[in-house]
Formats: C-alpha cells, sequence, structure tokens
C-alpha cells in the first residue's frame, strides 16, 4: 500500500528540518523520514559541539599566552570535562526527542528509517511507501568518505563522530586528511595534550583555500607541537594491540587512535536516484535556481555540491519553501559563500580564491596584508598571526573573492561577504570609514595592494 501526502522530505538535517516545518505550518501533510538524528551533523558531531571543544582548546592556548603578555600562569588541560559539556549541553546525550518534537508539534509526522526513491514522487521506507502530490525534496546529507588506503576499511578508526563522543583525549592521534574538520580537531586535541601528526596528501593543508592560508596554518601547528606532513602519501594501515601504525613514505607511525577526516560523500546509487533518470554515480545533484532537479522534486544541502555548511542548506531550503508553496522568489546565488575553518587563528574566506578566478578566464589582481604588521596585529602580540587576502576582477573593478586569517577571522569575513555579495566597487570600499585600531582595518592595506 502507497500512502499518499502532499510533500516528503528525506533528510531532517538543519535544511530539511527547516522546510519541512515550515511546510507543515503552512498546512501541507508533510511526512519526513530520517535515518539517524533529527538536526543532522551539526548539532550533534558537527557545528554545536566541535565548536564547543575548540572553544575550551582556546581558552588553554590562552592562558598559555599569559607570560608574553601579562604575568604567569598555569594550565592544567581536563579533557573529561569538555566532554561532559558536549554530551549534556550540546547533544543532550545524543538525544534528539526535543528536536522530533519541535518538527511534529508544528504538524509534521516523523518516520523513522532509511528512504529509498522509488517513482517520481515516491520513496520506500523499511517496509512502507510514500508518494508526494506536491513535492519530494531530497535532503540527505553526506557521510565520511574512506579512501582505499590497504588495511584502513579493517581497523577502528575515529570519523569526526567519534572524536567528539570521545570522554578522555589519547595520547596521540593522527589526523588522515588537512581540511577544515580534520585541522579543527587535530589542534584541539593538541592542545589538551595529545600528540597529534597531521597527514595531508596535497602540497599544502586546506587544499580548497587559498595556498597561504594553508602555509600559516601548518607553520603555526607545527609551532605548537603538532607533526605536520604535507604532499604525504599513505601506503597502508594496519591496527594491533590497540594501536594503529601508518606506513608512510618517509616510514612508519604508531598512535594510539587514527581520525579519517578526508571529505565526505553521498551514496546517491542506495538513495534511488536513477529512479528520477539521474546518474547515480554522479557526486551529487545538480538543481535549478529554485532547487529543483526533476518534476516536483527538490534537493537542498550538502547534496547540491554548493558547500557542506548550515548556512547553505537553510538558505537552499527557504527557496525550495517558497518554490513549493507556490510563492515568488529569487533564484539561489552561489557567487559569495562564507566560509570559516575554526582553527587558531581562524580562516575566514568567501566567494573565489585567486586560483579559481584565474581558473574562469578571470583578469585578477589581488592584495595582500599581514596582520602582525598591522596597529591592532602589534597591540595584540602573541597569537596575531593572520593575512587579508583580496581577490578581484580588473574588468568589473569589484572584489570576487577574498580571506581574512587571524584572530577572529571568521568575524573579520563579514564586511568583506557585503563587499563580494554586493559586487561593490573597489572605487567605493575605498572611501569606506574603517574603525581603528581594529584587524579589519587591515582592509585597507590589502585595498592598497590591488594597485
Amino acid at each position: 500500500m502507497t500512502e499518499t501526502v502532499d510533500a516528503v522530505v528525506v533528510g531532517l538535517g538543519p535544511g530539511g528540518e527547516t522546510l519541512a516545518g515550515e511546510l507543515a505550518e503552512a498546512g501541507l501533510e508533510v511526512v519526513g523520514v530520517e535515518s539517524h538524528l533529527v538536526g543532522g551533523e551539526c548539532p550533534y558531531y558537527g557545528c554545536i559541539p566541535s565548536k564547543m571543544l575548540i572553544r575550551a582548546a582556546d581558552s588553554l592556548a590562552e592562558a598559555r599566552r599569559v607570560p608574553r603578555l601579562a604575568g604567569t600562569s598555569t594550565v592544567s588541560p581536563d579533557f573529561p570535562q569538555v566532554a561532559e559539556r558536549i554530551r549534556t549541553e550540546a547533544t543532550t546525550d545524543w538525544d534528539d526527542e526535543a528536536a522530533a518534537r519541535r518538527f511534529t508539534d508544528k504538524g509534521g509526522r516523523l518516520v523513522r528509517g532509511r528512504a529509498r526513491i522509488s517513482g517520481p514522487r515516491s520513496v520506500h521506507v523499511d517496509g512502507q511507501e510514500f508518494t508526494a502530490k506536491r513535492a519530494l525534496v531530497l535532503n540527505p546529507g553526506t557521510e565520511p568518505a574512506v579512501p582505499p588506503v590497504p588495511g584502513l576499511a579493517d581497523t577502528p578508526y575515529w570519523t569526526n563522530r567519534e572524536a567528539l563522543r570521545a570522554v578522555r583525549a589519547p595520547r596521540s592521534l593522527a589526523v588522515l586528511g588537512g581540511g577544515a574538520i580534520g585541522l579543527e580537531l587535530a589542534q584541539g586535541y593538541a592542545r589538551f595534550g595529545t600528540e597529534v601528526l597531521v597527514v595531508e596528501a596535497a602540497e599544502t593543508l586546506l587544499p580548497a583555500e587559498e595556498p597561504a592560508a594553508g602555509r600559516l596554518l601548518a607553520e603555526v601547528l607545527r609551532e605548537e607541537g603538532l607533526t605536520v606532513r604535507t604532499g604525504a602519501s599513505l601506503r597502508g594501515v594496519r591496527h594491533q594491540d590497540g594501536a594503529f601504525t601508518l606506513e608512510l613514505d618517509e616510514g612508519a607511525h604508531t598512535v594510539e587512535r587514527l581520525l579519517v577526516s578526508t571529505g565526505r560523500r553521498t551514496d546517491l546509487r542506495a538513495l534511488g536516484v536513477a529512479e528520477l533518470g539521474l546518474d547515480p554515480d554522479a557526486r551529487g545533484l545538480e538543481p535549478d535556481g529554485q532547487l529543483r532537479i526533476a518534476p516536483g522534486v527538490w534537493a537542498i544541502g550538502d547534496v547540491t555540491g554548493k558547500g557542506a555548511f548550515t548556512h547553505i542548506s537553510t538558505y537552499q531550503a527557504a527557496i525550495a519553501t517558497r518554490a513549493i508553496l507556490g510563492q515568488p522568489g529569487p533564484d539561489a546565488e552561489y557567487h559569495a559563500v562564507p566560509r570559516v575553518t575554526f582553527t587558531d587563528p581562524e580562516v575566514g574566506a568567501v566567494g573565489l580564491t585567486e586560483a579559481q578566478a584565474r581558473d574562469r578566464g578571470m583578469s585578477v589582481r589581488t592584495g595582500m596584508a599581514e596582520l602582525p604588521e598591522s596597529p591592532r596585529g602589534w597591540i595584540h602580540g602573541a597569537g596575531n598571526a593572520g593575512f587579508v587576502k583580496l581577490v578581484a576582477d580588473r574588468d568589473t573593478d569589484t572584489l570576487v573573492g577574498a580571506t581574512s586569517a587571524g584572530p577572529s577571522g571568521g568575524e573579520m569575513l563579514s564586511g568583506l561577504t557585503v563587499a563580494v555579495h554586493a559586487g561593490t566597487p573597489i572605487s567605493r570600499l575605498r572611501r569606506m570609514i574603517l574603525a581603528y585600531p581594529t584587524f579589519h582595518r587591515v582592509m585597507e592595506t590589502a585595498l592598497d595592494q590591488l594597485d
């Protein structure tokens, strides 16, 4: 038997939960399907608990800077304290009852299980069949992608989930992958006393961002005592007697724990996208400006490939909700997507990197200013590493990308995001009054360097 409802939302991560709730509040009969936790990765394993760990780790680092700035200090890390805060304050012991009730109180119906598309607007969920009269919305999220390293699959490696459920810091940890998640957790654990090795196959950390950001983080992490290997090839992994052995080109490294953080993926074949006439081996789903991928079918979130961020998912959810309800609204725009790596220094970025702009055939000019050379950087002293880099299109005389690395680099990004989003002329930016002495004022120096 097939049950027909107005809308079926597959995946109740941040965007899916928002969209499903708004459709239910609008009076539609909505079924929300979730195979794990309502709310998705962000509140239980991503944004919220990881930033609690980072905040705690940063407080330790700042206390250790006191002798260079103000006097004397003694710091004794207590990892179980932050682990308990993550368990009780952030995740309620990884219980989604409150989130589930938030959805059902709006009139939605929650169905637990893994959905598979069975027709143009139909899904199969553990013996149940649902057909959507008005909209099928796909928000399946992603799972950690595990590289085909010999021996790795047979070991009890960590993903970010295990790393954030840990109740104690291991003596030693290898982090496979030098992207945002891997580096945030690597630095966080190191500040709690774990001996950390970072292994990245690319030549720089944060390979998707400006190379200067990766070089800056590598330098800072090494100064903090982490071992960083870039351009590294991992030939094999084995686990024996409670320890992992990594076979690198340079030799073997043995650690207590191994964290795999080499990207994320969606299994489109298991989702059944072939039933919609789509390629099950594709990297993601490519929606139109209103987030449609087929008649009566929408896709939002990580699976669209526009950025694996909560703010992208909820942004797309708002557009898709309007489209489903028949309300007019603008298409999605992705030219000014902001992103932040919450290391210390933070690395905020928006729009295109220099390399991405050149790959698009733009005539590019860049400007860069170092934070330690600015008045605020000099005042800040210890922990002032960072820079601002601007990427401008000569033909339009506007910024198409920017990076702000440093203390509160993500907060510094806000003004640059507005400039990229609005296409503000460089000449107009030069006439801005920037508060003195702030980190953000270094943008003025970077603008001067564009010439």
